[in-house]
């Protein structure tokens, strides 16, 4: 295993699970191991519409509020 990709699984040690298991579905996917279709849940569903919504009424999120989920997640 190389450097970087010891690090890459330590930083993601630190993630929360559910990030954890998304970012292990598109290592597999990317090693060539094809994983199952995820369904989105009905509340999935509801926030993508609700999210289109808001792109269409130019509701976009502050600068501010993108660095504070992007510094949430050590980005």
């Amino acid at each position: 295993m190389t450097k970087l990709f010891e690090h890459a699984v330590d930083v993601a040690r630190g993630l929360p699970p559910e990030v954890q298991d998304d970012l292990a579905r598109v290592l597999l996917e990317l090693a060539g191991e094809n994983q199952p279709v995820v369904e989105p849940t009905s509340e999935e569903e509801a926030s993508f519409r609700e999210s289109l919504a808001q792109a269409d009424r130019r509701e976009f999120a502050t600068d501010e509020e993108v660095r504070t989920v992007w510094a949430k997640y050590g980005l």
